[in-house]
């Protein structure tokens, strides 16, 4: 029998934690820690559809969509990216299909379905539904200190998110780079509830306007890049890009300012953009107010004040990636642990991102504590 030193252990059965245990589950008998119920997290991405990945298969573009640890994610990516997330799900039964905007998805569009056949995947794996306290350094592994009882392990992975587990990972030695909200809505100083629940293209991207503020998509982007700056801060939207106003005031001279704009925004927009002059004749319009207009309609300000509460969807920040190698995910500080998925300092945009970074990193780790394990034996 392979003493209970010998397995390695997973703190956090969430998409990274799950999947390094599924490359490990085939070497020793994986142990994973988790107070909560294992890939329970899945169930919400997608809005419940789980927006498993992004079609981009070239691994330096993919790093592209990660304001930070993009750089860091060449070496994860060019051993485990897009594609190979496709094939991992097709072996466990989960076919696929790509949006228009490629993101994909579950041909069955259900989170729950995804996560019934990974759990199913993972029959070699020890659940233990314990919350981890502390990891104490040993001579020869280490000891695992949970609410129930003290274990032993010789080599650790910590999967356990972006919203445990730091005081942990510092009582290692590890930096925590300080979490902020990132994919959330944001408040505004600009009131917007007369335009509340209406949505508008930008560039290809959905934004919503709220009681509060923005949401939808481009919001997300623009709070994951601006996470770290400083509340308030200023952005400026093109909502028409390049248009020939005075041609359309040209050609509709009887018509009011709202139903011509109309034409290029939602309505309401429109009124709001307008505010006054909603109602006046295109032919009344002189070059002054169309240049105004145009204005509005090119550089729309927004004044945004801080996130909106309970709109958090990922944090930035986590264990900072000068401390862990980028080609293993081992700590550079602590020999036998490595790290894997958000509870790093690396965080994507919209669009199966953030899960990729769960499945690759959960893999690099696992392959290369894999790779220690057959070297040994």
């Amino acid at each position: 029998m392979v003493p209970e030193l010998n397995k390695p252990a997973v703190i956090g059965a969430g998409p990274a934690g799950c999947m390094a245990a599924y490359y490990l589950q085939n070497v020793f008998g994986v142990t994973l820690f988790d107070p909560s119920e294992p890939l329970k997290t899945l169930l919400a991405t997608g809005g419940g559809r789980c927006n498993l990945a992004y079609a981009q298969y070239d691994f330096k573009e993919l790093a592209k969509f990660y304001p930070r640890g993009e750089k860091f994610l060449y070496s994860v990516f060019s051993k485990f990216a897009a594609a190979d997330t496709l094939e991992f799900f097709k072996q466990l039964g989960v076919e696929t299909y790509t949006q228009p905007d490629n993101r994909i998805f579950p041909v069955s569009n259900s989170a729950k379905d995804v996560r019934e056949k990974f759990l199913n995947a993972l029959k070699k794996c020890r659940f233990v539904k314990e919350k981890v306290l502390g990891i104490n350094v040993l001579n020869e592994g280490f000891e695992v200190v949970t609410d129930k009882k003290n274990y032993s392990f010789d080599k650790i992975v910590i999967a356990s998110g972006g919203h445990s587990s730091y005081d942990i990972v510092r009582s290692l030695g590890h930096t925590v780079v300080e979490p902020k909200p990132a994919l959330t809505g944001l408040k505004t100083k600009e009131n917007f509830k007369a335009l509340a629940g209406v949505s508008i293209q930008v560039n290809g991207e959905n934004l919503l306007f709220t009681h509060g503020g923005i949401s939808g998509p481009l919001a997300y982007k623009i709070s994951s890049i601006n996470a770290r700056a400083d509340f308030p801060y200023r952005i400026s939207l093109d909502f028409v890009g390049e248009v020939d106003l005075q041609a359309m005031l040209n050609d509709n001279p009887h018509k009011s300012l709202k139903n011509l704009l109309s034409e290029l925004v939602p309505k309401s927009l429109a009124v709001y953009i307008l505010g006054g002059l909603s109602d006046e004749k295109c032919h009344k319009t002189d070059g002054k107010t169309r240049d105004e207009i145009l204005r509005r309609l090119r550089n729309f300000e927004i004044t945004v004040t801080g996130a909106s509460k309970g709109g958090e969807v990922v944090t930035c920040g986590g264990v900072a990636l000068s401390e862990v190698n980028p080609k293993t995910l081992e700590s550079k500080l602590v020999k036998g642990i490595c790290f894997c998925g958000e509870v790093l300092d690396i965080d994507g945009f919209c669009g199966g991102f953030n899960l990729q970074n769960c499945w690759s990193t959960g893999f690099t780790a696992a392959d290369y504590l894999s790779g220690m394990y057959r070297n040994k034996s």
